[in-house]
């Protein structure tokens, strides 16, 4: 049978594009190892970039929200206590979701992975849940951005790239937007630089694995030379996990 129209992949793109997941978490800070997820969004894309599934969490995380979190994604501890399912059903549901995306062989796209899937992990092993220890196929716009682009001035948010690349980012900061936007970046990534991707997801996930180490040891040495990092001090180049 020959697949739908709008799950065909775009002409010169590779064919990991016309069915991609998109993964993000918004969470009560930075700390992938202490905070805790507060919404939570995985869907996936057709080739064209189009919403085909959908599904978004808010959670109730145990702890207060620090009003610069909720500053920055808009829920405030009162909102998630009145309005946010128990975090361990959440993480539960969206562990089993992405387990369900890779299981069918579909890539999950995630703008600076490291954060999601270490912050996922260690919520999964704060609640006595299974983990994704080693999530694949994971495609992480921002490593590919630099991987492509390394000399490109300016910040690498989600923001500036999307706008770079064309793609509307219409509510950041939101678990949806953030994820679909990330999602349709990585897509036009795959068609800008479609002659020099390797052709499969699977072969992709492993040279980012790379990419992000030589990212993160570039990144090290300049922080070293401004002063900003202790020479002994080196930044986690790991990925899709830290």
């Amino acid at each position: 049978m020959e697949p739908r129209a709008h799950m065909l992949a775009p002409a010169g793109a590779p064919e990991w594009t016309r069915a991609i997941g998109v993964f993000d978490l918004e969470t009560t800070g930075v700390d992938v190892a202490h905070e805790r997820i507060v919404t939570a969004h995985v869907g996936l894309l057709d080739g064209t970039g189009a919403v085909r599934r959908s599904r978004s969490w808010l959670a109730d995380p145990g702890i207060e929200i620090p009003d610069a979190a909720a500053a920055i994604h808009g829920v405030t501890t009162a909102h998630a206590r009145a309005h946010g399912r128990p975090a361990a059903e959440v993480v539960a549901e969206v562990i089993e979701t992405l387990r369900s995306l890779f299981d069918a062989g579909i890539p999950v796209v995630a703008y600076n992975a490291p954060f999601d899937f270490s912050l996922l992990r260690h919520e999964a092993l704060r609640h006595g849940i299974p983990p994704i220890d080693d999530p694949s196929p994971v495609i992480d716009p921002l490593v590919v951005d630099k991987a492509y682009d390394r000399y490109r001035p300016g910040k690498r948010t989600l923001a500036v790239v999307a706008e770079h690349y064309a793609v509307p980012l219409v509510g950041a900061h939101d678990a949806s937007a953030d994820a679909v936007a990330a999602g349709r970046v990585a897509q036009a990534l795959a068609r800008r630089f479609a002659d020099r991707l390797p052709p499969t997801a699977a072969e992709l996930h492993t040279r980012q694995i790379a990419w992000a180490r030589a990212q993160a040891a570039s990144l090290s040495d300049y922080f070293i030379r401004i002063g900003r990092l202790d020479p002994d001090d080196r930044l986690d180049g790991a990925w899709p996990v830290r």
